[in-house]
């Protein structure tokens, strides 16, 4: 029985049945299945600008396949734009709007599928959760990434003019050409280039059978984008008739593959806090350390930016997704036996895919000869990180450094001292009260970041925060800090000066203080008061659990 013939069969449903006549729907329609189609098309940001034409494809074959589809919008937040800003602090709360609009949307209409159209770095976890929580047939479209920008013959994405302004403050750079990287790094529509979060997401949602193989790194620009929403909206149809859902795909083992597959691309530090949020709306125990134990078997096998050498066009020309899960398949790195939106299972999926990857290309290596050994996002724990905290540990040689603390409340101090040369080598920087509470909404630190790589010290220096990090942050970074600052973290009694050692390989964050003295600080930690405390921002900080539990907001 489908959920929608609860508003659209028999006389008592009359006047439900009028309102759908308006928007449609003729008599031998209701008794079709009404798909919901959550766009989340805006002129925002580029990644979302092309996703109406892709909406437009799902209808239209929808209704070819005999179904009722219905269009909503979703909203969407460009990253790239607020980063470095106050606006920075809607980010992830975006993700629970998209999150509870698709939710609200769907279920108030008794909508028996969705096909959720995303692109921007929130617009895939939040489709995510949805599904998860509903658990009626779903299918996620990626909008596509976007194509390298190009100056001087070398590729460029959105963190090339981050790194510029701090190539610029340390005279690498002139202003004029600090203004062609900015004209030239974004060249049209689709998402950040890299394996930054949005193609991490996408290749996440790819692995674990929510949408359809290759999908995750096609090019939003490129023709096969538009076939991929036909057919997404196809097999979409299919599962509502074999009856497959969310819950029957997204399971441990499914979560586990995601994981292997982040590990193995490199990608970003996001995946962690989004993972464990969609694992728990979907009744999934899956937790902090359970990357850490994915993260000492799997190696990362794809030179791609931020920290490597191509972008995500490029790893979709060497085989995508499905050749780095062959690859892994082949190794026992991932399960085989989970099932995919298209009712097989992965083996089956991969079954054409060969083994190897071309030897022709070089942006995924043979597993044998990996860029590194172990995956690149380590959890660390501490007496400063007593719930856990993520490491991003690619583009280093040596993940491990003990130096004296530099204390900032906001990242906008940060980003002033570090653009004003007050950061030195050996430096621990530390970046608190930016949590899901106390920023509110955990905000990533890509402009100190990037202008600490700019000015050559990203060897050199560490930085931690409660706060997150941006996909396209690499060197020797700590985001996650569990518990935060403002709910009486430790990292709330750190001082200036004080010893902190950051050692990836020990699995460890600590405050080289004894206990006693961390005793005697607690004793005199007060509470600061919240920076909001009405609107979106009070609403969220009010709700939100910690980034080690996926910072949702509806489990606190």
């Amino acid at each position: 029985m489908l959920r929608s013939s609860a508003i659209t069969q028999g006389v008592q449903r009359s006047p439900n049945r009028a309102m759908l006549r308006a928007v449609g729907f003729g008599d031998d329609d209701f008794n079709k299945p009404i798909i919901g189609i959550a766009n989340g098309y805006s002129t925002i940001t580029p990644c979302n600008i092309g996703l109406n034409d892709l909406a437009k494809e799902a209808e239209k074959a929808i209704k070819e396949k005999g179904g009722m589809p219905q269009t909503f919008g979703t909203i969407t937040v460009s990253d790239g734009i607020s980063m470095g800003t106050e606006g920075m602090k809607y980010s992830l709360v975006s993700r629970e709007v998209i999150a509870d609009s698709i939710e609200t949307a769907c279920n108030a209409q008794s909508m028996d599928g969705v096909i959720a159209i995303g692109g921007c770095d929130k617009n895939m976890p939040g489709a995510m959760i949805a599904m998860a929580r509903m658990n009626i047939p779903a299918i996620f479209v990626y909008g596509g990434t976007i194509k390298p920008g190009k100056l001087k013959g070398k590729d460029l994405t959105v963190v090339s003019a981050f790194e510029a302004v701090g190539q610029l403050t340390s005279g690498q750079i002139s202003e004029q050409e600090l203004l062609e990287v900015e004209k030239h790094c974004i060249p049209g529509a689709g998402s950040c280039g890299g394996m930054f979060t949005a193609n991490t997401m996408s290749a996440a949602i790819e692995a674990m059978g929510l949408s359809l193989p290759f999908s995750s790194t096609m090019a939003a620009e490129d023709e096969e984008k538009s076939k991929n929403a036909k057919k997404s909206a196809e097999v979409l149809l299919k599962a509502i008739e074999q009856n497959i859902c969310p819950r029957d795909l997204l399971t441990k083992q499914a979560f586990e593959n995601a994981i292997s597959v982040v590990m193995a691309v490199g990608g970003s530090t996001n995946a962690v806090l989004h993972l464990l949020a969609i694992a728990k709306s979907a009744g999934i125990d899956l937790s902090i350390d359970d990357f850490e134990k994915i993260r000492q078997k799997v190696p990362v096998i794809c030179d791609l930016k931020p920290s490597g050498k191509y972008v995500t066009v490029d790893l979709h020309n060497a085989g995508g997704i499905p050749q780095v899960m062959k690859i892994l398949l082949s190794e026992g790195l991932i399960h085989g036996n989970c099932r995919t939106i298209e009712n097989r299972t992965i083996e089956e999926t991969l079954h054409n895919i060969p083994l190897g990857a071309s030897t022709t290309q070089n942006v995924i290596r043979p597993i044998k000869s990996p860029i590194y050994k172990k995956g690149h996002l380590a959890i660390l724990k501490g007496n400063i990180a007593l719930e856990g905290s993520v490491a991003k540990i690619s583009g280093i040689k040596n993940p491990v450094l003990t130096g004296p603390a530099k204390i900032f409340e906001s990242e906008e101090d940060c980003l002033k001292a570090i653009l004003g040369k007050e950061i030195a080598a050996g430096d621990v920087v530390v970046i608190r009260n930016e949590g899901p509470v106390g920023g509110p909404g955990m905000r990533e630190m890509l402009a100190p970041t990037s202008a600490i790589v700019g000015q050559g010290l990203g060897e050199k220096v560490a930085l931690i925060t409660d706060g997150r990090f941006s996909g396209g942050t690499y060197g020797l970074v700590v985001g996650h800090v569990a518990p935060e600052a403002a709910v009486g973290g430790n990292i709330a009694l750190i001082r200036d000066g004080d010893s902190i050692t950051v050692d990836a390989n020990q699995k460890l964050i600590q405050l080289n203080i004894d206990n006693n003295e961390l005793l005697r600080r607690r004793k005199n930690w007060i509470k600061p008061q919240a920076k909001y405390t009405s609107g979106v921002l009070g609403k969220y900080a009010r709700l939100v659990s910690s980034s080690s539990q996926g910072a949702l907001t509806d489990q606190a």
